[in-house]
C-alpha cells in the first residue's frame, strides 16, 4: 500500500495530464502508450510485429480516408458547425481530425516524432478547414500525400523510430497504422452520429469488409 501511495505522490508531483499511465509497483511509472516498455516492465510474451505491409496500409488509408471525404459531401456546413454530443467539438472539427492526425503522422518521418505541440499545430494551421468546401480537398490532398509515401519504398522512413504522444517509440509505419485505427474509430462515430443524430440515410459508406484488419474499439463512443 505504501508502495502505490508513492507511485500516486510521484504522479500528482509531476502534474501529469495525459493517459493512460502504468504503475509498475515498486519498478517504474510508465506515462503513456510504450509498447515495447511494457512488454519489457510487464514481463509479457509478446513480440512486436514491425511487418506491417505498405500495401495493406495504403489500400485502408485510401478507404478510410475516401470513406471520410464521402461522408463530409452529404453533410451541410450547418451541421458542421454543430457540436457533437460526445466531446467539445464540432462536427467538422471531428472530420478535421479523422483527416488531419493521419497528416501529423506522416510528417513524423522527416520531423522525427509526433508531439501534443505537432498536433496544436496543425489545429491552428488548420483552424478553418471545417466547412465541406475545405474538407474535401484537404482529405483528398493527405490521401494521395500518405498513400504516395507508402508506395514510395523508402523503407529507411518507414522504419525510422519516433516518439509518438500514440504509440510511445515506434516506427513510423507502426504509428500510421495506429493512427489508421484512431481515425478509423472516429469516422464510425461520425457514421453513428449521421444516422442517429443528424437522420442522414448514408451513401457509399465503408463496409465492414472495409475495416476488417483496422482495429478499434468495441464501445463507439
Amino acid at each position: 500500500m505504501a508502495t502505490d501511495q508513492a507511485a500516486r505522490d510521484r504522479l500528482k508531483s509531476r502534474e501529469i495530464k495525459s493517459l493512460p499511465v502504468t504503475i509498475v509497483v515498486e519498478l517504474q511509472v510508465i506515462i503513456g502508450y510504450y509498447r515495447d516498455i511494457l512488454i519489457e516492465a510487464l514481463n509479457l510474451n509478446a513480440g512486436v510485429d514491425l511487418s506491417v505491409k505498405t500495401d495493406w496500409l495504403s489500400d485502408k488509408y485510401n478507404v478510410m480516408l475516401g470513406a471520410a471525404i464521402r461522408a463530409t459531401r452529404q453533410l451541410s456546413n450547418a451541421q458542421m458547425a454543430e457540436l457533437v454530443p460526445w466531446r467539445e467539438w464540432t462536427l467538422g472539427e471531428v472530420m478535421r481530425h479523422v483527416m488531419s492526425f493521419p497528416e501529423v503522422a506522416l510528417r513524423s518521418h522527416s520531423r522525427g516524432n509526433m508531439s501534443t505541440n505537432d498536433m496544436r499545430a496543425s489545429d491552428e494551421r488548420l483552424k478553418d478547414v471545417t466547412t465541406v468546401e475545405t474538407l474535401v480537398p484537404y482529405g483528398d490532398g493527405v490521401r494521395d500525400s500518405i498513400m504516395g509515401f507508402l508506395r514510395s519504398g523508402n523503407t529507411a522512413s518507414f522504419d525510422r523510430v519516433v516518439p509518438a504522444h500514440y504509440g510511445g517509440e515506434v516506427t513510423v509505419l507502426e504509428l500510421l497504422n495506429i493512427v489508421l485505427s484512431h481515425s478509423a474509430h472516429h469516422l464510425k462515430q461520425v457514421y453513428w452520429h449521421m444516422e442517429t443524430n443528424l437522420g442522414v440515410a448514408l451513401k457509399e459508406q465503408a463496409t465492414e469488409a472495409d475495416f476488417e484488419g483496422i482495429a478499434t474499439p468495441a464501445t463507439l463512443i
